[in-house]
């Protein structure tokens, strides 16, 4: 039979029944021809949780004839059908050790050391040889070091995969194979238009683990086309490209906005480990998106019961980040709190401690955990493990004693000890941007005359610091910012720069809204200096109008 028409035929085969039964009708047939049944066959018989029918294909007659042809006349294959043979027998789970598997990798191997394998058979080989022998393969850099002799601009975008897969485990040095990854970049970027879901994913992932860094213009691309994929996507091939997008810290509004599509409507289907590296993505990114978070939500209430520890909180922890509570609100914190009460020895002390820090940002209160939380045996446990109590941990913790002590005044349990609590809660995301700030400074100069009237980044003795405080007297008179005796009010100053918000929104994160929250809870009069009320003001005069209306709203006009 004309090999066209042979392999027409056994595409259309959907059992390894029609197969062999269709192989056996034939009086000849080339070795192409039958590593190609091969092929079929473990394409129709193996899914991901390995051979569906081990006893019907391992012990059918036509399948043992053909593994004894391929045993017995290695050396007489061509190289198509010795490497297309050994990559369907190593899917189709054939002992790595039999004799047949043996004689197989031999003859490769053999080949390889003469330089007989064209780029289609190094890849093949490849491919088994990762299967079967894993990253530890010594030969895998060899089948390397050909394909650097090859013209890479031939290559299909299969095997251009393969060979990244390869680098992935065989670059071991910071340089090492670099300019044939240069290379490879270059062919790439005219090629992403043809690269399917998997293969976009695979290449992505090569790229972070091979720290392309100086890749930008290949990684924007691969960024970009994977925005039509997201439909797609496996599970572990959308997680791939997530991770990649936080890697390069790449973000794409069209990507988002293709989430948005998807998650909601898959988000009962997809796997919790995907949702969480979205949330993840979301969380790092700033990005705000309320049909992902609120279809988030929903899933959380409806299965979360079958979540891991660490899942939980990473599907929880951006709704606080964030400062969101979905519409499904009430009924998210009642699931956590019964997941919380099952499970809670099964938690990581910092996961945990990051999962109720979250929860107050946004006013829910985990009262019924706190006395663990404060207890001498849950902040041991804190210590004895990375990163210990550091800064970040132990302004969580004060947060946590404050939170208690300004909003839950019926808490009655234990409190967090001095030597526990920082002098000043780090905030990592809500960092002050000094340039704002000397606008305001400015502005207030111009308003108040004196530069003694208002001090800037005050600390105060509950933690915060005031990004710019004015005090008043009882009949309203501002006083000198060090006087201390007769401040019947003080005026907090909150210049809130893009980086206090969720992106492309007026959402404040959620550590500088708790901040706003507890300073007014203090005895503050907080007054909110958003970077989207005064970017657009042109010079001091404005900048002072918009300041004394702010502030001072109903005292007198700004004289000339």
């Amino acid at each position: 039979m004309d090999e066209q028409v042979f392999f027409k035929k056994l595409n259309s085969l959907c059992t390894s029944t029609e197969v062999f039964d269709f192989v056996s009708s034939l009086e000849v047939m080339s070795d192409t021809m039958a590593s190609g049944a091969l092929q079929r066959i473990s394409e129709v018989e193996v899914d991901d949780s390995g051979l569906k029918n081990p006893e019907g294909v391992l012990e059918n007659e036509v399948f043992r004839a053909l593994c004894f042809q391929f045993e017995f006349k290695s050396s007489k294959l061509s190289n198509s059908g010795l490497l297309n043979a050994l990559q369907a027998l190593t899917k189709l789970r054939i002992d790595p050790q039999s004799t047949l598997m043996a004689s197989l990798l031999s003859e490769g191997e053999e080949r390889l050391g003469k330089g007989q394998l064209t780029v289609k058979n190094l890849c093949a080989l490849g491919e088994s040889l990762l299967e079967l022998e894993g990253p530890s393969c010594a030969t895998l850099e060899q089948i390397v070091n050909h394909m650097q002799e090859k013209d890479i601009e031939k290559w299909s975008p299969r095997e251009m995969v393969m060979v990244y897969k390869m680098l992935q485990v065989t670059v071991r040095e910071g340089e090492q194979y670099q300019d044939l990854l240069n290379r490879m970049n270059s062919v790439t970027l005219t090629i992403v238009s043809q690269l399917s879901p998997k293969f976009t994913s695979i290449i992505l992932n090569s790229l972070v683990v091979l720290h392309q860094t100086r890749a930008v213009p290949l990684v924007t691309a691969l960024c970009k086309h994977s925005v039509k994929h997201i439909p797609y996507f496996t599970g572990d091939e959308l997680v791939n490209v997530l991770e990649a997008f936080l890697y390069f810290g790449h973000r794409e509004q069209i990507f988002t906005e293709a989430l948005e599509t998807h998650v909601p409507k898959s988000i009962f289907t997809m796997h919790p480990q995907t949702v969480s590296k979205v949330m993840q993505y979301c969380c790092r990114k700033m990005i705000l998106s309320k049909p992902i978070f609120d279809a988030v939500a929903e899933g959380f209430i409806s299965d979360a019961d079958r979540f891991t520890t660490d899942q939980i909180a990473e599907y929880i922890i951006p709704f606080g980040t964030l400062n969101y509570l979905p519409p499904s609100a009430s009924s998210l914190f009642r699931k956590l709190e019964t997941v919380l009460h099952t499970r809670f020895s099964h938690f990581k002390p910092h996961t945990l401690l990051n999962l109720l820090h979250s929860c107050v940002l946004i006013q829910h209160y985990p009262v019924n955990f706190l006395p663990k939380i404060f207890s001498p045996y849950f902040l041991q446990q804190l210590q004895a493990q990375p990163p210990g109590l550091d800064r970040i941990v132990t302004s969580q913790l004060t947060q946590l004693f404050l939170t208690v002590a300004l909003e839950c005044p019926f808490y009655e349990g234990p409190k967090l000890l001095r030597k526990y609590q920082v002098k000043a809660f780090l905030t990592p995301h809500s960092s002050l941007d000094v340039h704002l700030l000397k606008r305001v400074k400015t502005g207030l100069l111009y308003l108040l005359k004196k530069r003694i009237y208002f001090a800037s980044e005050v600390s105060t003795p509950y933690f915060y610091t005031v990004d710019i405080e004015i005090k008043l007297d009882e009949e309203g008179f501002v006083l000198p910012a060090a006087q201390c005796e007769e401040v019947h009010r003080r005026i907090a100053l909150c210049v809130d720069g893009q980086n206090r918000f969720c992106v492309n929104s007026h959402n404040l994160l959620g550590e500088e809204a708790i901040k706003q929250r507890h300073l007014q809870l203090l005895g503050y009069e907080v007054v909110q200096i958003p970077f989207f009320e005064i970017e657009s003001l042109q010079n001091c005069r404005k900048m002072a109008e918009y300041l004394h209306k702010k502030i001072f709203p109903h005292t007198y006009e700004l004289s000339c």
